[in-house]
């Protein structure tokens, strides 16, 4: 019988990154390293996840669709993406801007690199005074305004500026020019893709290069959405043990969990993996044939096959799945 699986994070240094995956969430990280990113569960090539818990400890995330299925995944999404876990879940530290950027959609990233394209959301569980995002154009843009500004070092000024909360989430499709601002801390949800178009680098130099990092203009001149619009953020008033949706879409849907005593979450109906992301508190979760306990910064691959989980205590969660 399957149950809840734990996975080993899979560290990520990056020019922009900090060390609050460690100071808020109590991760060891490798010394001295700039992380930016911990990618909690993952089925990208070459950086595929390896259970930390139980009876199946050591085995990858491969491994055990290969071997379980539509139990482990549903049958419908085994149906609809085979052996290829669909969803990338990430732990990101912005201890500096990240590069202005954009994802393919998924007809591009098929022609291009054989890859699903990348549509994310993404949840502000903190963040330093002043803290922004950027996310899509703000005002009318075709590819030659955008070339002038993008040219002229400009480029942010054609972009919606959020100011953010804990708490706050934003839904962004594929093709919007976006990038996490300095100081916050974020965790992610999005398609299993690892392709970035990265435009505009803040003329920031790499100390371990000497150089500037690679820009890709011309591949992303053709994934971009161009049109304005200002409706990324969600808005969803809290509740009290009880799932309150924060977005919903072909590729996932993520529900907020406010747990104070007990919540009962009934997954039969769902025929997909849950994924739950501990953002605050700690949780027990029962379950038939044991339990388990999801601390803040822990993220839990609940099988298909588990048809109802409850959980214990008072924490904060995400709750991911194929809709």
């Amino acid at each position: 019988m399957l149950y809840p699986l734990k996975f080993k994070p899979i560290y990520k240094e990056r020019i922009w990154g900090g060390r609050k995956i460690e100071t808020v969430f109590g991760k060891t990280l490798p010394a001295g390293e700039k992380i930016g990113e911990s990618w909690e569960l993952s089925g990208v090539e070459g950086d595929v996840s390896v259970v930390a818990n139980g009876a199946l400890k050591g085995n990858s995330l491969q491994e055990l669709i290969e071997i379980y299925m539509g139990d482990l995944v549903g049958d419908k999404v085994f149906e609809q993406y085979g052996e290829e876990f669909p969803l990338l879940i990430k732990l990101i530290d912005a201890d500096d801007n990240l590069s202005i950027q954009v994802h393919p959609d998924d007809e591009l990233a098929a022609a291009r690199h054989h890859s699903f394209g990348k549509t994310e959301m993404w949840y502000v569980v903190g963040h330093e005074p002043g803290a922004q995002l950027y996310l899509g154009f703000n005002q009318p843009v075709d590819r030659e305004k955008y070339l002038r500004y993008l040219e002229a070092g400009r480029l942010a000024e054609l972009l919606n500026a959020y100011k953010v909360e804990a708490g706050d989430s934003y839904f962004i499709p594929a093709g919007t020019i976006h990038a996490i601002g300095k100081g916050l801390l974020i965790a992610e949800i999005q398609q299993t893709s690892d392709i970035t178009y990265r435009v505009f680098d803040w003329n920031r130099v790499d100390p371990k290069t000497g150089q500037g990092r690679e820009l890709h203009t011309e591949l992303a001149l053709d994934a971009i959405e161009y049109k304005a619009r200002a409706d990324y953020k969600t808005v969803a008033a809290p509740k009290l043990n009880a799932p309150v949706t924060l977005e919903k879409c072909p590729y996932f849907q993520t529900n907020s969990l406010i747990v104070s005593g007990e919540a009962v979450r009934d997954y039969a109906p769902l025929d997909s993996f849950v994924i739950g992301i501990c953002l605050d508190g700690e949780l027990e979760l029962v379950y038939e044939g044991g339990t388990d306990r999801l601390k803040k910064g822990e993220t839990v691959l609940i099988p298909a096959e588990m048809n109802e989980i409850t959980l214990r205590g008072t924490g904060k969660m995400l709750e991911v799945y194929i809709p």
